[in-house]
């Protein structure tokens, strides 16, 4: 697969590498955005992706360009950029900030380089949708020196999720992005919440870190820091176990002790399992304040925006949420349409019509932005 290939234009298929902590996400685009071939793997990234890769590739067309989604940019890449020698040294440095994600995406990056080293590499990170946030928005109470030393802020995430749904939120309300003031909620194995102002993210619930904001699946969320400091002076716990613990036994899963995922809380509600109750009971509460919160950095709420795994197929959610959002003028009695039809237009509003602020439902479309943003950074 190392073949020279210097003489295709970059306006061809797009290869697209999606890797996180627990599963990597291969896709293929052509020059107008059709989606041509995908693969799915549930293991973790590791010494098998480059096998996974070359056989995807001995399959399909070959790319023109590769984009990787990277979840972190740190304060030295703040817009999707080429992969080169120095950008590379420059995504290491910041792997630690996203554990999870930045660091099983790294060796993917490196095997696609080596396999397709004759093509350009971009990186797209979910940190650029809101690089622009205000200084106010950004910026945490703590003394200069944390801030301009340490380089401690807010940087928010899932952009790429964001940037396309609110694409899709101007379309279905006929309106121009500079024209929206939205809510923007991603509900998925992370969860956030962001508010966009006339195009642009003015406020979002995560921060230097994707452990910050709402509940989600196996991470905790916002957690008092006294409590963290609390856990280490009084019951010996180390950094270490704060880190495993925090992000990968906290959230839903621990909340429940059986399950992160909504699927199974709702079923085992249903069977009175009064643990998953808790849990969806907390964590739909967690979305309503991360939203009211949102919802304070808008003049207005022109619309209510869920994407993600779980804003897209779990109707039990949405509808716990919206529910309790009245003081915003959003309502419940939410329609549920049919999975297959929201996958095939991509988009649906789900409100009553006239009830109240309109309500959307947008079809995850990350790698699909990969492929726009990565086109763009080449100029195509």
């Amino acid at each position: 697969m190392s073949a020279d290939r210097s003489h295709e234009s970059p306006g061809g298929h797009v290869l697209v590498l999606d890797a996180g902590s627990s599963s990597l996400h291969i896709a293929l685009f052509a020059a107008g955005g059709e989606r041509v071939a995908d693969r799915d793997s549930s293991e973790p990234p590791g010494p098998a992706a480059a096998v996974e890769l070359r056989n995807f590739l001995s399959e399909v067309p070959p790319p023109a360009s590769v984009g990787h989604r990277i979840v972190h940019g740190g304060p030295h890449l703040p817009g999707h950029t080429v992969i080169d020698a120095r950008v590379r040294t420059l995504l290491a440095d910041v792997a630690d900030l996203a554990p999870l994600h930045v660091t099983p995406a790294l060796p993917v990056v490196d095997s696609a380089r080596e396999l397709l080293p004759d093509v350009p590499h971009v990186a797209c990170f979910d940190t650029v949708f809101h690089k622009d946030l205000p200084v106010q928005a950004r910026t945490y109470a703590v003394p200069e020196r944390w801030r301009v030393e340490y380089g401690l802020r807010r940087y928010g995430f899932h952009g790429l999720s964001y940037a396309w749904a609110l694409q899709r939120t101007a379309q279905a309300l006929g309106q121009p992005v500079d024209n929206l003031q939205v809510v923007l909620v991603h509900l998925g194995g992370g969860c956030s919440a962001c508010a966009v102002r006339n195009g642009r993210s003015v406020d979002t619930t995560m921060g230097l870190t994707p452990l910050e904001g709402l509940v989600m699946s196996r991470r905790s969320g916002s957690l008092d820091p006294g409590a963290l400091l609390w856990l280490q002076r009084r019951h010996g716990l180390s950094t270490d176990e704060l880190d495993d613990t925090l992000h990968r036994h906290s959230g839903l899963l621990g909340l429940s002790g059986v399950s992160g995922d909504t699927r199974d809380l709702v079923r085992a509600r249903g069977e009175g399992d009064a643990a998953a109750a808790l849990a969806l009971a907390t964590f739909t509460l967690s979305c309503r304040r991360g939203i009211a919160s949102m919802a304070a950095s808008l003049d207005r709420l022109d619309a209510l925006v869920f994407t993600g795994e779980i804003g897209e197929d779990q109707p039990e959610v949405r509808e716990e949420i919206c529910s309790g959002l009245a003081v915003l003028g959003v309502r419940g009695g939410l329609f549920v349409p049919e999975l297959e039809d929201l996958m095939r237009e991509g988009h649906r509003r789900i409100d009553q019509a006239g009830s109240g602020v309109p309500v959307l439902v947008v079809v995850t479309g990350e790698t699909q932005q990969i492929a726009v943003e990565t086109r763009r950074v080449l100029g195509v």
